[in-house]
């Protein structure tokens, strides 16, 4: 096939697509700018803004290394760009300077719900800006009029083994939509790099509307009887994945799923699964192939799967204390825990220093809706015990709970047992955060990331000669 012809199907079958997305969210439409008309207005002004910053401070040293650091994971080393939010270990996160009670203050909500939308939340990561509700339901039909999985990754998910972790299936799922993907498509034509992002946008576009049906024929494969519901063009992103997972008529589970999508997006850039996309992105590999190798990071039980660690540990607990929830017995647990070489899971964070805002916003939707419920009784107790406790072990840095140590107890309290299922959960939202970051980068021509790598007696060599000066 020649480039030529190659170009001009990629284009005829672009539009095609393009007129069913205008059709499905015409009902929605007010003559607003939608999303992509809107962040291509912002890309000059952004585009401006990185070349007079980089000409004005290039040469200016914004941090030190020490070896450390360069042995400790690279832990607080300042040497990437995240524009959707930033991570202060006292004040905790912020998106596009905007705190989670200001987001579930100011982002649209669906009618009569009390809990962010996390449409309106991409909207925002994406491009600074709070949209309208018009706009943000101009978003959700076209997410929902995008969401039918091709038959070749249905087969695969049906093929997949019940045994194999669900997170290992979410992966190998979201990597087989590469064969969707109009970026590789379009730059194997040879299409100008000014337009990357016009391609890398409508990939992640893609690709965040069919993570549902993915999520959902996973759970239902492993879990339940395999039928999967269809999805209701009527219905916003968060409403729609709770119906697909069977919890659609439990109105509190649908707004506490819209709230668990929004908080667990984004939490800077530094993290595995955040850096893992941004990485692998910056080689120009798609948005389906960068999203997949993030996954696989939040897989990890030091990332996404600690949530699933936290529930079966306090299940463990909930049996050793034989229902005595005091706080002497959950203090003698701990220490128990701590003495025996174990740590306590749900607490400390590589960066924050305070009880996790996220947590917060949990625990406030919990002490709202499930404030007698027995696990986040027990939930409630650690939290008032275990601060003190790991103050006056003394070997953990920040005593407070993560968002880990909670989001597992809300699913309980609605059903969703599958413990092993969280991280799936965890990365539909993770994908509203790396997203947007990714059509950034390809909008501000971002470079490939290569960072330079020395050996331990490369190391040797260089602190001994800088020690000799």
């Amino acid at each position: 096939m020649s480039l030529r012809f190659a170009s001009q199907t990629l284009r005829s079958n672009s539009l095609l697509k393009k007129n069913s997305i205008l059709l499905a969210t015409r009902s929605y439409s007010s003559g607003e700018k939608t999303l992509k008309q809107r962040f291509a207005e912002l890309i000059p002004e952004k585009v401006d803004q990185i070349k007079q910053l980089k000409k004005d401070y290039g040469s200016t040293v914004i941090g030190e290394l020490t070896l450390d650091q360069a042995y400790g994971g690279m832990r607080g080393i300042k040497g990437l760009v995240w524009e959707g939010s930033v991570l202060d270990p006292v004040e905790g996160i912020r998106f596009r300077g905007r705190t989670i009670p200001d987001i579930q203050k100011e982002l649209p909500k669906a009618e009569g719900g009390s809990e962010p939308l996390p449409e309106a939340l991409f909207w925002l990561l994406l491009t600074g800006e709070v949209p309208t509700e018009s706009q943000v339901k101009t978003l959700s039909a076209e997410l929902a009029a995008r969401s039918q999985l091709p038959k070749h990754v249905e087969e695969l998910i049906d093929r997949s083994p019940s045994h194999l972790h669900p997170m290992a299936q979410f992966s190998i799922a979201v990597t087989a939509l590469e064969s969707e993907s109009q970026f590789a498509k379009a730059y194997a034509s040879g299409v100008s790099k000014k337009d990357y992002w016009n391609y890398t946008y409508e990939d992640s576009i893609e690709l965040l509307a069919k993570l549902p049906n993915i999520a959902a024929r996973i759970y239902q494969n492993v879990f339940k009887d395999g039928k999967v519901p269809s999805i209701n063009k009527d219905l916003d992103y968060g409403a729609n994945l709770a119906n697909l997972l069977g919890y659609g008529s439990n109105q509190e589970f649908v707004e506490l799923i819209r709230l668990y999508l929004t908080i667990h997006s984004d939490h800077e850039g530094g993290n595995v699964s955040a850096h893992t996309t941004h990485l692998v992105g910056s080689a120009l590999s798609s948005p389906f192939l960068s999203l997949a190798a993030g996954l696989n990071g939040l897989a990890g039980p030091l990332h996404g799967r600690a949530n699933q660690e936290v529930l079966e540990w306090l299940f463990k607990l909930k049996d050793d204390v034989k229902g005595d929830f005091s706080k002497e017995s959950i203090e003698k647990y701990l220490w128990d825990t701590l003495n025996a070489g174990r740590v306590v899971p749900g607490y400390g964070h590589a960066v924050l220093r305070k009880t996790d805002p996220r947590y917060t916003a949990q625990r406030e939707f919990a002490l709202k809706h499930l404030p007698d419920f027995d696990l986040f009784k027990l939930v409630s107790t650690i939290y008032e015990v275990a601060p003190e406790v790991l103050s006056k072990h003394g070997k953990t840095k920040n005593p407070w709970p993560n968002v880990d140590s909670h989001s597992g107890v809300l699913l309980q309290y609605y059903g969703l047992t599958e413990e092993s299922f969280y991280t799936v959960l965890f990365g539909v939202s993770r994908a509203f955060g790396v997203l947007p970051q990714l059509i950034i980068d390809r909008a501000v021509g971002a470079p490939i990331e290569r960072p330079k790598s020395f050996s331990t007696e490369k190391y040797i060599e260089l602190v001994k000669g800088l020690s000799n000066k």
